[in-house]
C-alpha cells in the first residue's frame, strides 16, 4: 500500500495525505492482537434454516500485526460492519472473518459477536406462544497456519429444584431460575436452538416466556418431579454434549440464583482444548474458559 493517500480538499483539489499506519516499523516486534472492541453495532442472525434475525450486536474484531508493520487500519474493522455481505451464523462465521483478514492484510485474526438471540416457544399445555432470549456469543478465529475455531456460547436460563428440600419436606421443595452457560468447540455447525434444546432437557424444567394455569400446573410439578443439584445439571448436560460428535470440546457451567439464601450456589466442568497445534489459543473478553 502507498504510504501517501490522495483526497479531495474543500475546495475539490488534491491534497496529498500520509498514511502514517502504513509506514514501517523499526522496533521489530509483532503484536498478537490489534483491533477493536465493544463495538456496538446492528446485525443480522441466521438460524439454521436460513431465517435472518436482527439484533444489537456487540463486537470484538482484532487481527495479526507483523513485526514490520507500524499499525493497522481501524477504519476497516467498521467498514466490513457496515457493508455485511451475508448474515452471520456458526455456518458463516469463518467466511466473516477470512474476509476480514484479507481487508486488514492480514495472517491471522478473530471476531466475537455477542447478541441476544429470540427463540419462540409455545406453552407446554395450551400452546400459547411466546418469545425467550438466550445470551448468545459467536468466537471465530482464524491462526497463521490458516486452522480455523468456532465457539458457540450460549446462557440457557432454566429451572432448577433442590433433591434435599423435596426429601426432607412434607409440602413442597424449593426452586429456584438457573443460568447453565455452554462453551462448544464447534466442529460442524451446531445451532443456537439446538444447544438451548440439549440444556433445557436436561434442567428440572424448561422457562417459557407466557404461561396460562395449565401450563404453570405443568411446569411446577415437571420442576418436582424431576429435582437437580447445581452437580447434577453440569453432570447431565457435560454428558449429552459428549455424545455429539460435532462437538470437539466444551465448557458447561450452572448457576443457580438461590431462592432461600442470599447467594448463589455454581458448578463448572472444562473440558475446552487451550491450545491448538502447539499454539496457545488467543484469549477473548466474554466467551469465558
Amino acid at each position: 500500500m502507498s504510504l501517501l493517500e490522495t483526497t479531495a480538499s474543500p475546495s475539490s483539489s488534491p491534497t496529498i495525505m500520509p498514511d502514517v499506519q502504513g509506514r514501517p516499523d523499526t522496533r521489530r516486534i509483532a503484536i498478537d492482537h490489534v483491533g477493536v472492541r465493544d463495538v456496538r453495532h446492528p446485525v443480522q442472525v441466521a438460524d439454521r434454516d436460513g431465517v435472518a434475525q436482527r439484533a444489537e450486536g456487540r463486537l470484538r474484531m482484532g487481527v495479526e500485526l507483523p513485526a514490520t508493520a507500524k499499525g493497522t487500519h481501524m477504519s476497516r474493522f467498521l467498514e466490513l460492519l457496515s457493508n455485511p455481505v451475508e448474515p452471520f451464523s456458526v455456518e458463516s462465521l469463518g467466511r466473516h472473518v477470512e474476509r476480514m483478514i484479507q481487508r486488514l492484510d492480514a495472517r491471522a485474526g478473530s471476531l466475537e459477536l455477542n447478541f441476544r438471540h429470540f427463540l419462540e416457544k409455545p406453552a407446554p399445555v395450551t400452546g400459547t406462544p411466546s418469545l425467550l432470549d438466550y445470551d448468545t456469543t459467536l468466537f471465530g478465529e482464524i491462526d497463521t497456519f490458516g486452522a480455523r475455531r468456532t465457539l458457540l456460547k450460549v446462557v440457557v436460563p432454566v429451572t432448577s429444584l433442590c433433591p434435599c428440600s423435596k426429601e426432607i419436606s412434607e409440602r413442597g421443595a424449593h426452586n429456584q431460575r438457573s443460568h447453565i452457560t455452554v462453551v462448544a468447540d464447534l466442529l460442524s455447525p451446531v445451532w443456537i436452538e439446538e444447544i438451548a434444546k440439549l440444556v433445557e432437557q436436561e434442567a428440572s424444567c424448561e422457562l417459557f416466556g407466557l404461561l396460562k394455569r395449565p401450563d404453570e400446573k405443568w411446569v411446577t410439578e415437571r420442576a418436582y418431579d424431576n429435582p437437580k443439584f447445581v452437580e447434577d445439571l453440569v453432570r447431565d448436560v457435560a454428558t449429552a454434549l459428549t455424545r455429539d460428535s460435532r462437538i470437539g470440546g466444551y465448557s458447561v457451567e450452572s448457576e443457580n440464583f438461590e431462592s432461600i439464601h442470599n447467594h448463589s450456589a455454581y458448578a463448572i466442568i472444562d473440558r475446552l482444548e487451550k491450545t491448538r497445534g502447539g499454539q496457545s489459543i488467543s484469549p477473548w473478553s466474554s466467551l469465558g474458559a
